[in-house]
């Protein structure tokens, strides 16, 4: 499992890297302005769709199926229930695309109520998400493919698809900008051709491997195909209230002043570099390691590999909530104040994520918790705890959002995110398909001093070099302060017995 989490993490690193890149260019270049938040909104909804139908529901059925399917039954039976599911997905993604571009004013007029007849937010998000809104078929098509790959435990180019979205959007921006009307028009034309660069990826590597998908194939609703579907539809809900959450958010941030959406958008991207790295990591790869262990009867070792999925994520996710918290206003400085995006919204943008930092290790516990239920064949309970998620972060939303406005939205999502993941962790050790380990209970406390520790580095380091730092300089002196943190972190983890970097090191080593 960790040499998997390697490799998902690694290209994902990339990938967040590389957004770095892109979201600096379009924070100098649109920074938080009506362009910007239109912008954002014509991303986010293709988004809500793509974790709605591409991800979440349908890896939790579809991922346990076709790995169970590859191991009992062969390549070709594995093969046939992929494709009629591309199949299936193809006709119901393509009426769903022509619908929404038809209906996208309506559509928006729900999604983002506060841009209702604004001159300038309004039409511009409706032309801008009619172009970014076609991604969406390609991206869930890329998705079906990447779990044909994840169940055979190919994860690299499934990993890695997410770098085309960043390189095809910055060239879009580079060389687009002169021919479009506005540099947003340029980002959104972007989006679309890099879901279909995605596809093209996926599409190879799978074929390299063997295991040739078409999405065109002709649908058969076999036994194996309606075992999946029934099993998603619980998932397909409960994905539905978690992107629900997220809609909640975006509906209460287009009705405060402008900046409010691009705010939260900047934040958001900084928290996700280690939800991504490590979060989606370390879910990829257990959900397919999960189900092989307890199809196979080794419930000790499926046991082990959910403790050491939880060790893993909080390992890194707990140094990662410490330092963006400690050093959330260097981090946004450095990475989008320049050009249009001044320090005011540097400011602004810097309290956000501070709220998101605080919710950070929950976001990724989530991941680690979720394919104990689904490796199980339980999609329905994480859907029913989903619905009491929604609402309390609803009721945190109109609680907080008044007194603390864009900072209010990330923190209820980060309160609501820590309740999750204590039902959910309640639920699977009331069942007692989750008991923590000797090592787990060990650990953790050691993580948490290590943590501490590189905090206060990186609270006396910054004090020292950002009041020197400007302009680029500030990028240099961001990482070094980001490798003396990750120097701090492991080696006081590794003195204290939180890690043992020696046995990380063998564990990456070892050939199958």
């Amino acid at each position: 499992m960790l040499r998997s989490v390697a490799t998902v993490g690694g290209w994902t690193m990339a990938s967040r890297i590389l957004g770095f890149a892109r979201d600096m260019l379009i924070a100098a270049k649109l920074g938080a302005g009506p362009v910007a938040d239109a912008f954002f909104v014509a991303l986010k909804l293709p988004n809500l769709f793509r974790r709605l139908f591409g991800e979440g529901a349908f890896n939790a059925a579809f991922v346990p199926a076709f790995a169970g399917t590859y191991a009992a039954e062969g390549a070709r039976q594995a093969r046939d229930l992929a494709n009629s599911l591309a199949g299936l997905m193809t006709i119901w993604l393509s009426s769903l695309v022509i619908l929404g571009v038809i209906f996208m004013p309506q559509v928006l007029f729900v999604l983002a109520p506060g841009f209702v007849g604004e001159a300038v937010r309004f039409p511009l998000a409706v032309e801008l998400t009619r172009i970014t809104f076609p991604y969406l078929l390609f991206i869930c098509l890329t998705a079906l493919v990447s779990g044909v790959l994840n169940g055979m435990d190919r994860f690299g180019a499934a990993a890695a698809a997410p770098v085309l979205f960043n390189l095809m959007a910055m060239a879009a921006l580079f060389g687009l900008t002169p021919f479009v009307a506005t540099p947003g028009h340029a980002l959104a034309w972007g989006v679309m051709a890099s879901g279909i660069a995605q596809l093209a990826l996926v599409l190879v590597a799978a074929r390299s491997a063997g295991m040739a998908i078409n999405p065109l194939s002709r649908p058969r609703l076999t036994p194996a195909v309606r075992g999946v579907l029934r099993r998603m539809l619980p998932g397909l809900v409960g994905a539905g209230v978690t992107q629900l959450n997220l809609a909640i958010d975006v509906v209460i941030a287009s009705l405060l002043p402008a900046g409010a959406v691009s705010f939260l958008y900047y934040a958001d991207r900084v928290a996700q570099l280690p939800l991504g790295v490590i979060g989606a990591a370390v879910g990829t790869a257990l959900l397919p390691l999960l189900s092989r262990q307890l199809r196979s009867g080794q419930r000790l070792s499926a046991h082990r590999s959910q403790n050491r999925a939880i060790e893993l994520s909080l390992a890194f996710a707990l140094p990662a909530a410490f330092a963006m918290a400690v050093a959330a206003v260097p981090i946004v400085s450095a990475l989008f104040e320049r050009g249009a995006f001044g320090a005011a919204a540097a400011h602004a943008t810097a309290m956000t994520l501070v709220a998101y930092a605080i919710g950070l290790p929950a976001f990724v516990l989530v991941k680690a918790l979720t394919p104990g239920f689904f490796a199980r064949g339980d999609t329905a309970t994480p859907v029913k705890v989903g619905f009491g998620i929604v609402l309390l972060n609803l009721m945190l939303n109109l609680a907080l959002t008044p007194i603390l406005a864009h900072v209010g939205i990330a923190l209820a999502t980060s309160v609501a995110a820590w309740v999750n993941v204590g039902v959910l962790g309640w639920l699977l050790v009331r069942r007692r398909v989750l008991v923590l380990d000797r090592r787990l209970r060990r650990v953790v406390p050691r993580l948490l001093l290590a943590a501490g520790a590189m905090a206060l580095v990186l609270a006396g380091l910054q004090l020292a070099l950002f009041p020197l730092a400007g302009g680029w300089a500030r990028l240099f002196a961001l990482a070094f302060l980001v490798g003396t943190g990750m120097a701090a972190y492991f080696g006081a983890a590794h003195l204290v017995g939180g890690l043992d970097l020696r046995e990380a090191a063998r564990m990456l080593r070892r050939r199958r």
